[in-house]
């Protein structure tokens, strides 16, 4: 049926009083149509301390979304490493239904609930919002070491100082910890693994000569490689990272080993589903935007971006590897 401009007119007039009638004003049933977006700064939690590869993700994604004014009100980093994590993950959990609070993750998402049940932390009740990248790791030494050059100087140098050699990393039973167990199995060592609050502290270790090695992601060492001062060895990646073209992957070395860090965006438990919408589809354009995909080059991260149903299958997936790992070197019980 045609309508005229004065029937369309009359309908439209219409349609607001009967609006009006339901004791809902115009503007606000105007409002109440349109898609949520937040009405506060959102807080933007770290699950680890400054300087690291999560911080300075979270931060240069910060600084996207206020370049491009892809949002409405401004992103508040808030670093929260305790307890490798739990505080982080607790403080997230009390947010229940908060839709102006999300967190940045490790993988220390499983690990410490896995480690700490009391904490009461299920990571299926969070909201899957968007996986960035997953990221690298390489073992590094000091450059002043010209001692070693490969995996071999490293183990052999390693094997003669036993357990006073000094294995830095972020945090007990960490992605640091299980690589640095890793190591000391598949090569005979008895490093010592002393932890630190981020993987940025850990860097100045190493660059300082107050620790004998890390295995720090490309992004935490990669001021200190620049000015010459720390050099990576081998890389647990499935091929050898552009940075770094001399340093072969473990698997080359005969160690079948590879092994990523994600760096995903988390919402609170009971977020509603505009908001989630709303939040997967910001970092969408994070992430496909030309600032993130240079950022992934310059620093090594690597993966596509997941989220919902896809997003969780991954965790579900990762909780389980991480757990057999964590079985493996006694930190849990079966």
């Amino acid at each position: 049926m045609i309508q005229t401009k004065h029937q369309l007119c009359g309908l439209g007039l219409a349609l607001g009083l009967g609006v009006a009638a339901a004791g809902l004003p115009q503007a606000a049933f105007a409002q109440a149509t349109m898609a949520w977006e937040p009405k506060k700064p959102v807080q933007f939690v770290v699950m680890a301390g400054k300087g690291g590869g999560a911080d300075k993700a979270v931060r240069f994604m910060q600084s996207i979304i206020a370049k491009n004014k892809l949002a409405p009100v401004p992103f508040t980093p808030i670093n929260k490493p305790g307890g490798s994590g739990a505080e982080a993950l607790v403080y997230l959990k009390g947010k229940k239904g908060d839709p102006h609070t999300i967190m940045f993750t490790l993988n220390s998402f499983y690990t410490t609930p896995l480690r700490q049940p009391a904490l009461g932390v299920n990571i299926e009740d969070f909201t899957p919002i968007a996986r960035m990248a997953e990221d690298t790791f390489c073992l590094w030494v000091n450059s002043d070491r010209k001692d070693i050059n490969n995996v071999d100087d490293f183990v052999k140098a390693a094997k003669a100082k036993g357990n006073g050699w000094i294995m830095a990393g972020t945090g007990k039973a960490s992605e640091d910890n299980l690589l640095t167990d890793f190591l000391n199995s598949a090569y005979g060592l008895k490093m010592k693994y002393v932890p630190y609050k981020g993987g940025g502290k850990v860097a100045k270790e190493l660059a300082g000569n107050n620790a004998d090695s890390t295995v720090n992601n490309p992004s935490e060492q990669l001021g200190f490689y620049e000015a010459g001062k720390t050099k990576p060895l081998a890389c647990f990646t499935p091929e050898r990272i552009d940075l770094f073209k001399d340093a072969p992957t473990f698997k080359e070395l005969g160690k079948d080993f590879v092994y990523f860090m994600q760096r995903t965006v988390v919402g609170a438990p009971g977020m509603s589903k505009d908001a989630e919408a709303y939040y997967q589809g910001l970092f969408q354009k994070v992430f496909d935007s030309t600032e993130w995909q240079g950022y992934m080059k310059k620093k090594a991260l690597q993966g596509k971006a997941l989220s919902g149903d896809a997003l969780m299958t991954y965790w579900k997936k990762e909780r389980a590897v991480h757990k057999q790992m964590l079985m493996k070197m006694g930190a849990i019980k079966g």
